[in-house]
């Protein structure tokens, strides 16, 4: 029906419609003359909807996107507006099931061609950045939040938060939601096809893992280049307290 965001039926069951009025004072008028200036000033009555009709994505859409359930006008530092972040794209699309459905093969096999045809590849070809900044970015959760608190990234880089999903190191404590990393270079080397999986895997992980749950960092330009290449040398770096 509108073909914006898949939400839950509980997300749209608690949002309310609200219809508001509006009242005119009509000082100096005559009595004939005030319904016809009240008339002018109400507002067009609004379409009835039958939410009976609608299917719970299709009632949640209505809410968030045509009832204003929402602000939608909020400013993101991508440069354009709430709106349109919740405006998904065809892998989001594809990987938004309900409960209990499962992604088909079919499916499956375009978000990876998706996936592998959005990574760009630096001039050069991939290198090892600087492990420290590295570091600094894969601790950093600092991003792209807006509504009353934006991230202002004019006085802070945008991170990688790499530590919300995953352990890097011994000396400092991260998640457990995606595999560990500790040791990854020590582990895995420093093959060229090694760095290209690991580039692919932060630029745009639904190359190799279908409807991951994995951020596409590159792919919607969260971190650039050289960000990626900083927090491949903290993996890779035998320096890094990673291989440590």
């Amino acid at each position: 029906m509108f073909n914006k965001t898949p939400i839950a039926a509980v997300a749209a069951a608690s949002l309310l419609l609200i219809a508001g009025g509006c009242s005119a004072t009509n000082a100096g008028k005559t009595e004939a003359a005030k319904p016809m200036a009240m008339a002018a000033a109400a507002p067009a009555a609004p379409a009835k909807v039958d939410y009976t009709k609608m299917s719970a994505k299709d009632l949640a859409e209505y809410l968030i996107f045509e009832a204003e359930g929402y602000d939608l006008k909020q400013a993101t530092q991508e440069g354009t507006s709430g709106r349109d972040r919740l405006v998904q794209d065809e892998i989001q699309k594809a990987c938004s099931l309900m409960k209990g459905q499962e992604v088909s093969d079919k499916d499956r096999e375009k978000v990876m061609a998706l996936a592998a045809a959005s990574i760009k590849y630096p001039e050069g070809g991939i290198k090892l950045g600087d492990w420290k900044k590295g570091r600094e970015l894969a601790w950093s959760g600092f991003g792209y939040r807006t509504a009353h608190n934006p991230d202002d990234h004019s006085k802070r880089e945008a991170g990688g938060n790499c530590y919300n999903c995953h352990q890097l190191a011994t000396d400092r404590t991260g998640g457990d939601i995606g595999p560990s990393l500790t040791g990854y270079g020590k582990n895995r080397g420093a093959s060229e096809d090694m760095l290209k999986y690991t580039y692919d895997v932060i630029y745009n992980p639904h190359t190799y893992f279908a409807c991951t749950n994995m951020p596409r960092m590159g792919a919607v330009g969260v971190l650039n280049h050289k960000q990626i290449a900083d927090i491949m040398a903290y993996l890779f770096d035998p320096a890094s307290p990673v291989n440590k």
